[in-house]
């Protein structure tokens, strides 16, 4: 889209993304202008009617193990090799993770062992898909004095549990990063896991129409029951949906199978993404793909070729992903069909290898680093400016399963290898709805951006609103 001082409305609201719900959200001040962040004072949580910019610089752990900014802490509360509640050991590779709400204030993290054939601390089921591999997911109930009261394994017999994604209903869908079939067996599934009843007939049965593919994430839109997965596979992945034929979003909806297809630009055939420019928006349409041969379905038909796709999350209308050998982050607006890059990484320094992603409480996009060497987790704003959470001071080891805790005043995440679970907790900002919003409703770039008056400065915070819900209002006519 070319820069054009003399836009029109349409065009500025069309460019900008506002509506008349994006100016009453404009009215909670949350608007940047200037797209620079705020470095907020050491150890305090935001204002949250400002724009957010992390929780200043971090500080050197004395242990040796997660530097974060002053004002918070850490404790480890679960580790490869110590025990489960059943006496066996808890399994290696802690990948992707997610959090539900539990009886009495308990917080329900479910989490996968990114693990195949030879591993040190295989996951040992009971019920497993495949006895001969050391893969699945295990569960932690964990208090609201952060102490782990139970510990247990719910999935065994997958391969190489990567990724995954939480359902509407409280269960945790994990995906085997692999395709692989030795006439016997296959891998390259989702299977989905209930905490509450772990190591089920469903939990070892292949969701077979989500494809067989090297599957990273997923997530699912709650207003359609529509899933989008990622795949994690080099040098070309793809982005696929998958449409339920049952989209009540309740349990064994999935397993009555559905529809897979994969993005693609239909201007564009066999499309790169490796060309999109940063903002850039594109209409895409969705081609469905053999869900057995999906990867090869998808390039047969020209459908878009990312690098290596990695994280995936779904809030408040918008799916986000990223691409972590481009080092991107991607925004899909399923009530317009349109995907943007919003954010490209030009320095390892700002964002190396994005993995794992989730949308905080207060509305960021926090994403957790597999660079192979002192990873961290880092914060992006709707403005699209970074800063950084976590580093992982300890190791090599990448950061996995970033998620929330169901009150917001809990992140939990993992360091893969060897192998801990840590939460983390202390001046958060509180839950923002309207900001989680923002998120998927930035500000404009810069160019397209009008141009604050002194004027229109003092009147929006008379009024108590953002600069560009004002500049809006000024250039609908309103007197101001």
């Amino acid at each position: 889209m070319e820069n054009n001082n003399n836009m029109n409305r349409r065009d500025f609201l069309r460019v900008s993304g506002l509506s008349t719900i994006a100016l009453t959200l404009g009215t909670t001040g949350l608007f940047s202008l200037s797209g620079q962040a705020k470095t907020l004072p050491q150890g305090r949580a935001n204002n949250p009617t400002s724009v957010f910019g992390g929780y200043g610089p971090l500080v050197k752990d004395p242990n040796g193990i997660l530097d974060l900014p002053q004002g918070f802490q850490y404790k480890i509360v679960s580790r490869t090799g110590d025990k489960l509640s059943n006496g066996a050991p808890i399994p290696g590779a802690m990948d992707g993770m997610a959090a539900f709400q539990g009886k009495h204030n308990t917080t329900v993290l479910v989490r996968n062992h990114e693990q195949a054939l030879d591993a040190k601390y295989p996951v040992y089921g009971s019920n497993p898909f495949n006895s001969m591999v050391a893969g699945g997911t295990t569960a932690l109930i964990v208090g609201p004095n952060r102490e782990v009261i139970k510990e247990y394994v719910t999935n065994s017999g997958t391969a190489v549990n990567c990724a995954g994604g939480a359902s509407t209903w409280g269960t945790w869908l994990t995906c085997e990063e692999v395709e692989y079939n030795d006439g016997v067996m296959e891998h390259g599934f989702v299977f989905e896991v209930d905490p509450a009843d772990p190591e089920n007939q469903m939990s070892k049965t292949p969701i077979r129409d989500m494809g067989f593919f090297s599957h990273e994430a997923c997530s699912v839109d709650p207003a359609t029951g529509i899933w989008y997965l990622t795949e994690d596979a080099r040098p070309i992945s793809f982005l696929y949906r998958f449409t339920p034929n049952d989209r009540s979003q309740k349990l064994g909806s999935l397993q009555k199978g559905g529809k897979l297809e994969a993005a693609a630009i239909d201007v564009l055939p066999h499309s790169a993404a490796s060309n999109f420019i940063n903002g850039q928006k594109f209409g895409i349409v969705w081609k469905e793909v053999n869900s057995e041969d999906a990867h090869q379905s998808a390039l047969k038909q020209g459908c878009i070729q990312f690098r290596r796709l990695e994280g995936a999350c779904f809030s408040a209308g918008v799916f986000w992903f990223d691409d972590t050998t481009a080092r991107r982050v991607y925004r899909y607006f399923p009530s317009t069909n349109t995907l943007e890059l919003f954010y490209e990484s030009s320095d390892d320094n700002d964002l190396k290898s994005p993995d794992n992603i989730t949308i905080t409480p207060w509305g960021d996009l926090w994403i957790a680093e597999d660079g192979s060497g002192h990873d961290r987790v880092i914060g992006l704003t709707p403005e699209g400016n970074v800063y950084p959470f976590a580093y992982n001071r300890w190791n090599d080891s990448e950061f996995a399963g970033p998620c929330f805790s169901p009150d917001g005043k809990t992140f939990f995440v993992n360091i893969q290898e060897p192998g801990i679970t840590l939460a983390i907790w202390g001046p958060f900002a509180r839950r923002n709805a309207a900001r989680q919003v923002v998120m998927g409703h930035a500000a404009p770039p810069a160019h397209f951006a009008p141009k604050i008056s002194n004027k229109l400065a003092e009147f929006a915070e008379q009024n108590g609103m953002s600069p560009l819900a004002a500049a809006v209002l000024d250039r609908h006519g309103v007197n101001i």
